[in-house]
């Protein structure tokens, strides 16, 4: 393990990027870190390992997790042109999940050798990150047993969905990660089974808080200072990529 930490973590922020090129982006960054950690290891070097957090929202795309059903995608290929909307196949753990405009995609490049080496509290500390965005905003979300991600009134016949989430990691580097409905178009969730779980409706913030749109600007910051705080993190300047 690098004794020398590193908990500086550069935040990217893409814009509105499409998937495939952000997914590609993802996997540069997520092979430069672990090909410095197999260098590290090779040749007993201590080279400080970086940390990113990819922010992003996408068109509207439709991504399935490695061990994904194909079935809980309900339309068909012809559908999909007609809505304007793109799907993907990928690497991430989780079932299918919907990305679009009015929702904030993160996410976090990181090694954990950094951090902790602890891959269910890297992902309770993801959801602890939104629970406590939205305690700001007045809303009680919570986990939901054997769920990952975050949920508002869990237990209760109107259990729904506000953030989804879907990691990979190799040698303690992660990427993918979690993707909150701010301001989303909750119509482009009907053409899915959400993570595969059958009767669990889906939400939005601005939804929630019955305004017509919620600050992204805003949201990312608070998601951002609950971040440094649970991970003991500090950020480099934001970089802003086309």
């Amino acid at each position: 393990m690098n004794i020398f930490l590193n908990k500086t973590v550069t935040i990217i922020d893409l814009g509105l990027k499409d998937y495939k090129e952000t997914w590609d982006y993802q996997e540069v960054l997520f092979k430069q870190i672990l090909d410095l950690k197999i260098k590290n290891r090779r040749e007993a070097l201590s080279l400080e390992t970086p940390n990113y957090f990819l922010l992003v929202e996408h068109p509207h795309v439709y991504t399935l997790g490695k061990s994904g059903d194909f079935d809980n995608l309900l339309i068909d290929e012809k559908k999909l042109k007609e809505i304007e909307a793109s799907f993907y196949k990928i690497n991430r753990g989780g079932d299918i999940t919907y990305h679009g405009p009015g929702q904030i995609v993160g996410y976090p490049i990181l090694d954990l050798e950094n951090f902790f080496t602890d891959i269910h509290k890297y992902l309770r500390f993801l959801e602890e990150m939104v629970i406590l965005t939205l305690a700001e905003y007045g809303l009680k979300a919570e986990r939901s047993k054997g769920e990952t991600g975050v949920w508002l009134d869990v237990g209760t016949p109107f259990a729904r969905k506000i953030c989804a989430m879907g990691v990979r990691a190799s040698r303690w580097v992660t990427m993918h990660g979690f993707a909150l409905n701010v301001n989303a178009n909750l119509g482009y969730f009907d053409h899915m089974i959400p993570c595969g779980i059958k009767g669990k409706a889906v939400t939005s913030l601005n939804v929630e808080l019955g305004r017509a749109e919620v600050s992204m600007e805003e949201v990312q910051q608070k998601l951002l200072h609950h971040f440094a705080e649970l991970f003991e993190a500090t950020f480099r300047e934001k970089a802003i990529l086309n």
